[in-house]
């Protein structure tokens, strides 16, 4: 974890286990001196241990990662009557208490770069509401759509992600410090006040429950936030990788920069290095979300295996960084609507419009209109014709096959103008009826949606981040105001 800028311009403290393990010392010293479970003789030797402990570590000295090394740096600064501080405490809920706030700090890190890609994307769905492209099923053209409404798609996904994020920040904003080992102390702690200054939103009330069996789940429950979020950005990639097939593809990314690279012998070719390397770092990020299921799998409570700060940093920091790629992607697209346009009609992607149609408005069963459709489209793909210029008079021939084999008036209702009207994808993208469909009625909608629910995202994020920040200076102040003589 790297140095954030504080509301000073400066570099703030790195947040790791040192810094954790500063700020519950310092909220150790605050309760205990003010509620009498710390002798107000040995304040000053408490005080000036830990700030010289946490001073030298800040100025480039030992940064101890657990309770039993940074003890030990206090006793040797002001002897060993500042181990009075440790009254009711363990390592358990020590460490139990950074593993929660640093995991805490990435999750908000993690919605941070989810709200800015959501915040491209409905952008650019905007842009592209009136966008008129081809979808794909199985890999296959399969229907017209409004590119805006595509990308509003994997916004509606990115929102269950950030549900996602808030009920797991939810359970895992709970404070561990002060139930010890797994049942308690009998020293009367003051677990709310601790939480409080922690900047944690509650107490885990069960002490066994603390340390024990929760700090074993957050963890896997953080990681499949992760997953979930790994599998839409991979979703998105694996379509628009499709692209670079094409010789003239409707969609790529502007060349250049981190984007594209040249082949190393293929000169024509320009590889989508910025595509593949997000698409790598989605696949590394579920590998490191599965393996805090596995390292938590069949152990016993309590144990650490679950619980490495470097690895659930690092599983954390790897989603942070697909979405900050994937947020590139987003602003480097390409779109050529006339060429997507002209790929809609060389192929039959409006072909179930046809046996819509004559449902809706001649009341012909679905499976005959699409019985019809499909025949129609194998002719035309065996006498190379495109949607736009089939022969009305082949489609009469054809309905009328298939209308009087299944007992139906084998005279085709629809006008010649009808017919042409109904092929083209513009018109079936716009007169969508669809709740949740593409029509411009329905893109507004959905867009002030979208819009609505991502600043209530961004404002629960701020308020948390704000909450942390404003505790720990909340402490700070008040662990400055004890005597150091």
């Amino acid at each position: 974890m790297s140095a954030t800028p504080s509301a000073s311009g400066q570099q703030a403290p790195v947040r790791d286990e040192f810094f954790w393990l500063g700020q519950i010392n310092k909220a150790s010293a605050v309760i205990n001196s003010e509620e009498g479970l710390l002798d107000a003789a040995f304040v000053p030797k408490v005080v000036r241990a830990i700030s010289k402990v946490i001073d030298d570590g800040n100025a480039g000295g030992k940064r101890p990662a657990t309770v039993i090394t940074f003890e030990p740096l206090m006793i040797e600064a002001e002897g060993q009557e500042v181990t009075l501080l440790h009254a009711g405490r363990s390592s358990q809920d020590m460490h139990g208490t950074f593993y929660a706030a640093i995991v805490r700090d990435n999750l908000l890190a993690l919605a941070e770069e989810l709200n800015k890609a959501t915040a491209t994307l409905l952008q650019l769905a905007e842009r592209h509401a009136a966008t008129v492209v081809p979808n794909y099923t199985n890999g296959v053209p399969a229907q017209p759509n409004s590119y805006g409404h595509y990308l509003l798609a994997f916004a509606a996904g990115f929102e269950r992600d950030a549900q996602r994020l808030r009920e797991a920040y939810a359970r895992l904003d709970r404070s561990p410090m002060g139930t010890t080992v797994l049942n308690g102390t009998s020293w009367p702690l003051n677990r709310v006040r601790m939480a409080a200054y922690l900047g944690f939103g509650a107490i885990a009330d069960n002490a066994y429950d603390a340390v024990q069996i929760s700090s074993m789940e957050y963890p896997a429950e953080a990681g499949a936030v992760l997953t979930a979020i790994a599998l839409h950005v991979g979703n998105f990639i694996e379509d628009l990788m499709t692209q670079y097939a094409q010789c003239r593809p409707w969609i790529l990314l502007q060349e250049g920069g981190d984007n594209t690279y040249v082949s190393s012998a293929m000169p024509q070719k320009r590889n989508p290095g910025i595509l593949n390397n997000t698409r790598r770092d989605a696949s590394t990020a579920i590998s490191l979300a599965m393996g805090t299921v596995m390292r938590a799998h069949n152990i016993p409570p309590g144990m650490v295996d679950a619980k490495s700060v470097p690895d659930n940093t690092r599983m954390l920091t790897t989603g942070v960084a697909v979405l900050r790629n994937f947020n590139k992607i987003l602003g480097a697209l390409v779109i050529d609507p006339a060429r997507a346009l002209e790929e809609l009609n060389s192929d039959w992607t409006a072909s179930q419009e046809v046996a819509d149609v004559l449902m809706r408005e001649y009341k012909l069963p679905f499976r005959v209109g699409h019985h019809f459709a499909s025949n129609m489209v194998s002719f035309a793909k065996k006498n190379n014709i495109k949607p736009l210029e089939f022969p009305y008079d082949e489609a009469k021939r054809i309905y009328a096959d298939v209308a009087g084999k299944a007992g139906d008036d084998p005279n085709l209702p629809m006008s010649e103008q009808e017919f042409r009207r109904t092929l083209d994808p513009v018109a079936i993208v716009q007169h969508r009826a669809t709740s949740g469909g593409p029509q411009p009625a329905e893109m507004t909608r959905m867009l002030a949606e979208a819009n609505k629910c991502l600043a209530a995202q961004q404002a629960w994020v701020a308020e948390k981040k704000n909450a942390i920040d404003s505790a720990l200076r909340t402490l700070d102040s008040d662990f400055a105001k004890l005597p150091r003589s």
